[in-house]
């Protein structure tokens, strides 16, 4: 196979979603329709004593939670499939974010009781910012929940999107007995307690009275309710949905099996190949043949027994192979990579080529942070893995004098992972950790007693928000940071940083200097 004919059968995509919402179940019907095996795990409800694949910290499997982004690649008719698998625990949206930078198309799963909720919100903000496709599969319609017009009423509303339903269900609750596909023409009727899959039945013309044989009296509501869309909604346009202006809508329950490979099969027709990607210097289109990619991603002590870390690399460009020297661009410096992984469902294998939209894995001895690029020689820098302002803040002490070496290499490497941010103090020279949400600080600890034998002690610090300074005039900036000095901190990457300890400090800083830009993502 060609190398364009590699591209175009790649699809990578991004799985967000509430924590309650059905996300690892999903990625786990998808991985079980890619002829994989049954092993992303399940939620609490699938009655398995397993925990998902991707949740590897013990962490993760004591409170059945995701806290780390997990890749998964499976084929599908012909397709290469990737998927990341994201932290859908709010306190961990950050990850989330970088996670997205890596995505050429997002599916977004919903429940349908809850509907749209503030974390999906947040997350669909990221999306319409950097014009990602989106694909809504809306879950659990075997368990009542809202109306199906005014799910999509409320999708477009809160996340801002024209939505265009190609699936339509049958009831919910108790009495859903299917859906219907509207992009296929065809009808796929739902048994309650199973997981086995019944092909679907073909229904071109709904006016067809074999259809009440099916679904009774529900063939009526049936034909008036696709009516009603039909009149409403425009026919559907694959370059609106690729251009982010409108999102496809799936309805089914991935507990059941049901609905999920009705949307795979859509997915891999409509969902967008490897997309051109921006650097600060020029586009980078990835049918270019010299290799370009990325790192979104950092994961430490994967195999605690090894301490080894994992770097995520986007392919973006050209053909990445193995034992070949590549230029880090940031360090200046070729490195080569002898055992680069590929995730397929829960077994890692070494690869020897991989191709624009592929995720590899490259064991990293502490050369990369997150954003680095890897090239064959072209300095290029690819934009849009910010960090984000932190929201909740808290000195970081030793706990044990005699650990002091383990603390700071803890606390080096979780922070080039990205799991919070560390400020040092210009004032005092303390270290604060800023993070999204208050159980980053409990995985910090955890990982820094279990991971590198090192205890830590927090201390509660007032501050509202941080942000990063640019100036306009260094004069005023000298000013500014001479008049708040022990507000004054610098980020790992030495930048100046504003520690506000309240919202009217903020405003009122704003207003006095005008020449000065108060940044809160730390892209600018």
């Amino acid at each position: 196979m060609g190398f364009q004919e590699e591209i175009k059968r790649r699809r990578t995509f991004g799985i967000i979603s509430h924590p309650d919402a059905g996300k690892t179940t999903l990625t786990e019907k998808l991985l079980l329709f890619g002829g994989a095996i049954h092993v992303a795990g399940a939620v609490k409800s699938n009655k398995i004593k397993k925990t998902a694949t991707s949740d590897f910290m013990e962490i993760e499997r004591q409170r059945g939670i995701s806290v780390a982004t997990s890749v998964m690649g499976f084929d599908y008719k012909g397709h290469k499939i990737n998927i990341l698998d994201t932290p859908g625990h709010q306190d961990f949206a950050e990850d989330t974010y970088r996670t997205l930078t890596a995505c050429d198309s997002v599916i977004i799963v919903i429940d349908v009781a809850k509907g749209v909720e503030a974390q999906t919100r947040k997350l669909m903000k990221v999306c319409r910012m950097r014009k990602t496709p989106v694909i809504v599969f809306i879950n659990k319609m075997d368990r009542s929940g809202k109306d199906a017009f005014d799910l999509l009423d409320e999708i477009e509303q809160e996340l801002q999107i024209s939505v265009n339903p190609l699936s339509w269900p049958i009831n919910m609750g108790p009495d859903f007995k299917g859906v219907y596909n509207i992009y296929h023409k065809n009808l796929s009727l739902f048994t309650p307690a199973t997981q086995i899959v019944e092909e679907s039945i073909e229904f071109d013309d709904l006016s067809n009275s074999q259809l009440e044989d099916y679904i009774g009296d529900d063939a009526e509501i049936l034909r008036e309710e696709l009516d009603l869309i039909s009149g409403v909604y425009p026919e559907f346009n694959v370059q609106d949905y690729l251009n982010a202006e409108i999102a496809p809508i799936f309805f089914g329950s991935a507990l059941n099996n049901f609905g999920v490979r009705e949307l795979l099969d859509v997915f891999i027709k409509i969902a967008p190949s490897p997309r051109p990607c921006q650097t600060v210097e020029r586009v980078i289109q990835p049918i270019e043949e010299k290799f370009s990619g990325f790192v979104f991603k950092i994961h430490a002590n994967m195999d605690p027994n090894h301490r080894d870390r994992i770097a995520f690399v986007k392919i973006v460009s050209g053909t990445f192979k193995r034992n070949t020297p590549y230029l880090h661009v940031r360090n200046g410096k070729k490195l080569k990579f002898s055992s680069p992984t590929a995730f397929m469902a829960e077994k890692k294998s070494i690869v020897e080529e991989a191709y624009p939209g592929d995720i590899v894995g490259l064991h990293d001895t502490g050369n990369f942070k997150i954003g680095d690029t890897l090239t064959e020689g072209e300095k290029i820098n690819f934009k849009g893995i910010p960090s984000f302002s932190p929201e909740l803040f808290k000195y970081i002490e030793n706990a044990d004098p005699m650990k002091s070496k383990q603390l700071a290499k803890g606390i080096d490497q979780l922070m080039d992972e990205g799991v919070a941010q560390l400020f040092t103090s210009q004032f005092n020279g303390r270290k604060v950790i800023g993070t999204v949400g208050a159980l980053q600080f409990e995985v910090i600890e955890y990982r820094l007693l279990h991971e590198y034998t090192a205890s830590c002690r927090w201390e509660p610090i007032n501050l509202h928000k941080a942000c990063w300074i640019k100036a306009n005039d260094e004069e005023e900036l000298k000013e500014f940071k001479k008049a708040k000095f022990q507000y004054m901190a610098r980020d790992k990457h030495g930048r100046d940083v504003f520690l506000a300890d309240s919202g009217y400090m903020l405003q009122m800083a704003q207003q006095n200097y005008k020449n000065l830009e108060f940044h809160f993502t730390s892209e600018f």
